[in-house]
């Protein structure tokens, strides 16, 4: 054993000293040395690249398909035997196929079960008309806008607010009617003064010479004259003088409280009595639960109806449990155009103006492709042929 171990070492010992030993040893480094070359080079070249373009190597994976959330709210989201259309689904769908990537559309009943889908991971983004606000950009990520809108007032038509007994103690309240009551008071108050001074020495004067009570029945006959329904008047000179002129402002002053009613009842029964935010204080507005119509109601101080969906706000208004509804001016713009026509009118301007975009968790890596989409069919004109689609003139 020893002897074949010794023998073995001499042999190794003996081929390392050869001249072909010495080549093989120094050909095998040479050869070591140019592969781990190669090996540095092309990792170098592999960082380089990385380096110089990080969206490479960040590029998601996109998930095949995509759970869209969603729910029904007519123009952005329709119905449409048994499947669902609309400006948000057609636009949705545009960028779907722009990224090149399938869906899967989820419907919810509101906006709060949207949100909390897609919370909870069981949408991967969702897509209706969908308020982008602060509060909600703290829990989740928005996409660019998709549409501009804003809040808007809907009332029943004038038609349906008319009624043989309109609202006369709101009539009697208006500050048009207030104004011109003060002005009465103070002319019967000035009038009453000047027939008490006239007539308190006068010796058949129909006032007595005291203050108290002369004055009392001095207003009495300034307010009885006022209205043309005097049955005395003044002995004295001056004051028939007074009495005359006074007679002719009475005249006046009932043919202008004539008018000035019946143009307020004119304008109560043609227009109702709600025209624009500051009419809706007292009132029952309706509106849908978590929206941000209701939140701004809220703020307002303004009575809310918060019902689950949109179209239950469209009845409550009907029924006239309700008497106005304040949502998003394009999906009431709507409603009056097709199934609310004759029924309901907007009245008033927008509320607050709100951009709509397409909601997804935080830090989702769909954001930059969707945004980068959206932005190719704006630019392409694909957009603008669809707004034009569902918010042309004979649409709303």
């Amino acid at each position: 054993m020893m002897n074949a171990i010794a023998s073995r070492f001499r042999q190794l010992m003996a081929g390392k000293n050869s001249p072909i030993g010495r080549y093989d040893s120094k050909n095998k480094i040479k050869l070591s040395l140019a592969l781990y070359t190669c090996i540095g080079l092309v990792g170098g070249i592999l960082a380089l690249l990385l380096i110089a373009s990080p969206g490479v190597a960040q590029k998601p994976q996109l998930q095949q398909p995509l759970l869209v959330a969603t729910r029904v709210i007519p123009p952005f989201v329709i119905p449409d035997k048994g499947d669902l259309s609309g400006f948000s689904i057609d636009l949705w769908r545009s960028i779907a196929n722009q990224i090149g990537i399938k869906s899967k559309l989820i419907e919810y009943s509101s906006v709060p079960e949207l949100l909390l889908a897609i919370k909870e991971s069981k949408a991967n983004l969702g897509i209706a008309a969908i308020s982008i606000t602060a509060e909600r950009e703290q829990n989740f990520d928005f996409s660019l806008p998709i549409f501009t809108g804003g809040l808007q007032i809907m009332v029943r038509n004038a038609e349906s607010n008319k009624s043989a007994f309109p609202n006369l103690l709101q009539l009697f309240f208006s500050a048009s009617l207030l104004q011109v009551i003060g002005i009465a008071l103070l002319l019967i108050v000035v009038a009453a003064h000047i027939i008490w001074l006239s007539e308190r020495h006068h010796k058949d004067g129909m006032i007595s010479q005291s203050y108290f009570p002369g004055i009392f029945k001095a207003c009495w006959w300034a307010a009885a004259t006022l209205a043309t329904q005097a049955d005395e008047m003044p002995k004295g000179v001056l004051g028939r003088l007074v009495a005359v002129v006074w007679m002719f402002i009475g005249v006046l002053f009932v043919a202008y409280f004539t008018a000035s009613v019946t143009t307020s009842l004119t304008v109560q029964q043609l227009q109702g009595d709600i025209r624009n935010i500051d009419d809706l204080p007292g009132k029952i507005v309706a509106t849908t639960a978590g929206s941000t119509a209701a939140a701004y109601l809220r703020e307002h101080k303004i009575s809310v109806l918060e019902v689950p969906n949109i179209e239950q706000a469209y009845n409550a208004l009907q029924i006239k449990k309700a008497d106005a509804v304040v949502f998003d001016a394009p999906v009431l713009l709507f409603y009056a155009a097709n199934e609310g026509k004759g029924k309901v009118e907007i009245v008033g301007s927008i509320l607050r103006e709100e951009s709509y975009g397409i909601i997804l968790p935080n830090n989702s890596p769909y954001r930059k492709p969707i945004n980068k989409a959206l932005l190719s069919l704006k630019e392409n004109g694909t957009y603008q042929s669809l707004y034009d689609k569902w918010f042309s003139a004979e649409k709303s």
